[in-house]
This record gives structure tokens, sequence and C-alpha cells, in this order.
């Protein structure tokens, strides 16, 4: 059976409000930052609504009995930042999967645990996707671990049409989920319109030596 690359591109409007505060070239750095992390709760909210793993209860209210739903907390959950602009969607996730253990990965150097166990759902959480060279080298990674499919989900603010058509080549059971999807990549690489620089809205100046930075 053939398989296509999902995009979840939630229609809400609070998720419209603060993809435009990161498009305005004229939102101060604290105001970018609010933004970045409001898009990180809204979109990592959406990606659980269907895979976060749940168990029902019988409760006792006081007054009566019914049943309820309680996280699995006996499934793990690894969330992987691609490059140091990552931090920006975590600050506003963190508190949706708190329990998550977190690894920082720099796209050059990608240095994943070495033992992943079997029930371990994987959370990837990449700044924007340009060409998606980064992120593709990760889920090579990860494919080499056996996370594939239904146990993987992609958490971005922006990815661009080739970099979209790049990864449902090569992952096409890949689920991303996104705030809009821009249709070009310009001379540099960017994403046109974009959100301009992550690494200098987003911490107020160029990234350190060394730190990462998604494609």
């Amino acid at each position: 059976m053939a398989m296509s690359l999902r995009v979840v591109v939630p229609p809400h409007p609070l998720i419209g409000h603060w993809l435009s505060l990161l498009r305005d070239r004229q939102t101060p750095a604290p105001l970018y930052a609010t933004a970045m992390a409001e898009l990180g709760r809204w979109l990592t909210y959406e990606a659980l609504r269907h895979w976060l793993p749940y168990r029902v209860v019988e409760l006792d209210t006081g007054v009566g009995r019914c049943e309820g739903q309680v996280v699995d907390a006996g499934v793990p959950i690894l969330t992987c930042l691609l490059g140091t602009e990552a931090l920006g969607l975590w600050d506003g996730a963190r508190p949706v999967v708190p329990n998550s253990r977190v690894v920082h990965l720099d796209p050059q150097r990608l240095t994943l645990p070495k033992s992943i166990h079997s029930r371990t759902g994987v959370l990837v959480f990449a700044a924007q996707v340009a060409s998606g060279a980064d992120l593709m080298l990760l889920l090579d990674a990860l494919e080499q671990q056996g996370l594939t499919g239904e146990r993987l989900r992609v958490i971005t603010t922006l990815v661009a049409s080739p970099g979209l058509k790049a990864l449902g080549e090569r992952f096409p059971d890949l689920t991303i989920h996104t705030a809009c999807i821009d249709p070009d990549l310009g001379e540099q690489g960017s994403i046109n319109p974009g959100i301009g620089s992550v690494a200098e809205r987003l911490f107020g100046g160029a990234m350190l030596e060394g730190a990462g930075q998604s494609d």
C-alpha cells in the first residue's frame, strides 16, 4: 500500500496570530520569543491529539462514578531538539510533555541515545524546515534505531514546499505539524516569505559558534 507524507496545518486563529508576529520584521525579540513558544505549545497539543497513549480508568467523583482518561505514563517520550533555534518552540511545549526525555542535537554532529526503548515515541522540534537536509539526517539516524511512522512526530513553525517534497520522497510515512507551508526558497536557501532569521530574532544576535541551525 502506498504511503504519503501527512502534513497537519491546524486552522486555529491563535496559530495564525502567533505566526503573523513571527513574520512581521518589526516584532521585537521578546515578543518574537513569546510567539515562538506559543506556537510550540499549540502545535504540540495538536501533535498529541491522536498520538499520546492513554488508558481508561474508573473514577469516583463523590457524587457518582464515571470513566475517565489518563495519559499512560508507562510509555516513554523522547524529545529531539534539532539545533539551538528549536529551544524557542520547546519553551512552549515543555509544560505539555513535562516528563519527556530531552536531547539537544547539533545538525552537524548528531548524537542520539545509544539505546531507545521499543515503545518510545519521539517528538522532533525544528524551528523551521527549508531544504529539509538537516531534518533528513536526523530522521535517517532515528530510522536506523527503528523509529519511523506512528512512533514519530515532527513539530516546526514553518516548512518550505521544496523541503516538504524532499521529505515526502524519502519518508512517506512521516507526520509533520506546522503553522504554514511556504512556497519557495530564496537564493540563500531561506524560506520565502518565511519568518526571518530565527537565530538573530530569537536570541537578539548571531548564534554562538558551533550551535546548530535547522535547514
